[in-house]
């Protein structure tokens, strides 16, 4: 590790080691499961529920390299996970960061004008104990502070090993590149000052309106991260246009501010995006004609254009290199939530030069669901 990274963690309030877990509520936690594990290639790590003595929500935990997913869902009517899935549909709702000190985290936020979603709290089993805390951040997400030095389990007190012979190949995804917001109208540099001020995160990048838009709509985007990089989040609200957005529509269908995609990190995006798409995911439809100058944009590349226009990639360059990108449809009934796959070959930024082609392509999946 380089001295100024060093330097750079160590007047770190709040040091996050990495993403920990995401949380999903959802209304059928076995069956999203099983849709995670097929077409993703995710495998079984944990489970809790009636069998582990919870009677009140039922959660599957299942993982892919650096990657860890929670499915959660209600047993009983009155419970704030069927509220946040009659509210929102399938969604995410933790944000789990790893930490060292999760009472120290959760204190140094609340003091800079967190609000509290969960005082620090021990949990112990036969295989020792953790310690979580958390705040609230936009909308009804959460982050979570996990302190797991002293656990040996699983995952976490209360899960029992998930056994399961259903388990598909993994289609190389190895971790998560960064998470993505949408919030309301005017509250974008809200929530990044509240990721600097309460959390101690850096402004990286900024999209205004002229970056990304088209004839018809548009919106804003600053790119937030922590101290060592290692958590990346984008922040989108809308901005004017001729029509309605694809963060309005979000925010239409989602019922206010939440996560709108997750970015998943390939070693090789050819291969993981052809498996997906064997296995039935749906990407955007990007015209074929973006490829006609690609290397006149984007210079030198290693792979195949054919395979990347067979598989509708896009490409783009920085000064550090290029990366690859595609996008999903979204993976629920609402058009919310949806995943983004990348892979970096020394490019450090997101994608700029393709927000044209990538709104297009969204506008064309609005005129067709009609809220355009």
């Amino acid at each position: 590790m380089e001295i100024d990274k060093i330097f750079d963690e160590a007047k770190d309030f709040l040091p996050i080691l990495g993403i920990d877990y995401i949380e999903f509520y959802v209304g059928n936690a076995k069956q999203s499961a099983y849709f995670y594990k097929t077409a993703l290639g995710f495998e079984s790590e944990a489970y809790s529920g009636l069998e582990t003595g919870d009677k009140s929500k039922v959660s599957y935990v299942i993982k892919q390299e650096k990657i860890r997913f929670v499915l959660t869902s209600s047993y009983v009517d009155n419970s704030e996970i069927n509220d946040h899935y009659l509210k929102h549909g399938d969604g995410v709702k933790v944000v789990a960061f790893l930490v060292e000190d999760s009472k120290k985290s959760y204190q140094e936020t609340i003091k800079r004008g967190a609000k509290s979603f969960l005082e620090p709290i021990e949990i112990s089993d036969e295989n020792g104990s953790i310690i979580k805390s958390g705040i609230y951040t936009y909308g009804e997400t959460v982050h979570l502070f996990i302190e797991r030095k002293n656990y040996n389990g699983v995952f976490l007190p209360g899960f029992k090993k998930w056994n399961n012979t259903y388990s598909p190949n993994p289609i190389g995804l190895k971790y998560v590149d960064h998470i993505v917001g949408n919030v309301g109208w005017n509250e974008m540099n809200i929530w990044c000052n509240f990721y600097k001020d309460v959390l101690g995160f850096t402004q990286i990048v900024s999209f205004d309106d002229n970056d990304i838009s088209t004839e018809y709509t548009a919106l804003m985007s600053k790119v937030m991260s922590n101290g060592n990089g290692r958590v990346k989040f984008p922040i989108n609200e809308p901005a004017e246009g001729l029509n309605k957005s694809q963060i309005e529509e979000y925010l239409d269908f989602y019922n206010g501010p939440g996560v709108q995609h997750l970015a998943l990190a390939t070693d090789n995006i050819i291969s993981t995006v052809s498996e997906m798409k064997n296995r039935g995911i749906e990407f955007l439809y990007v015209p074929e004609t973006y490829y006609d100058d690609l290397i006149d944009r984007v210079g030198h590349i290693e792979e195949d254009i054919e395979l990347l226009r067979k598989n509708g990639i896009l490409i783009d360059r920085d000064d550090d290199g290029y990366l690859l990108q595609i996008f999903t449809k979204p993976l629920v009934d609402r058009p919310t939530i949806f995943f983004e796959i990348i892979q970096r070959k020394g490019a450090n930024s997101f994608g700029k030069g393709n927000f044209k082609a990538l709104f297009l392509a969204i506008e064309r999946e609005q005129r067709n669901r009609g809220t355009l």
